[in-house]
């Protein structure tokens, strides 16, 4: 099964680009094809879910890779910075909880 892997972002936080340089590394690792979808939260053909989250946030199957929950920073950057190669490889790894 694939999982939709999402990367959410603003254009001005320094930490989007690191964020999408670790999910390349994570899938290459994980032997995955390169393949997410990407919201830029000002782009106003962005889904509304992406403007519960902070930039940078990494979503797998819909949860965040960090186990932070939406609305918890929205318009802002993160304080905690870009997701790790290692955290990105542990949500990618876990089953999904939407599987119907």
């Amino acid at each position: 099964m694939t999982q939709e892997i999402e990367l959410i972002y603003f254009d001005s936080c320094p930490n989007a680009q690191p964020a999408r340089e670790n999910l390349r590394r994570a899938l290459e690792e994980a032997g995955l094809p390169p393949s997410w979808q990407e919201w830029e939260q000002g782009d106003a053909a962005a889904p509304a879910h992406v403007r519960e989250y902070g930039s940078p946030t990494i979503l797998v199957d819909g949860r965040d890779v960090t186990g932070v929950g939406a609305g918890v920073a929205a318009a802002a950057c993160r304080t905690d910075g870009a997701p790790s190669i290692e955290t990105i490889q542990a949500a990618l790894s876990e089953p999904g909880q939407d599987e119907s």
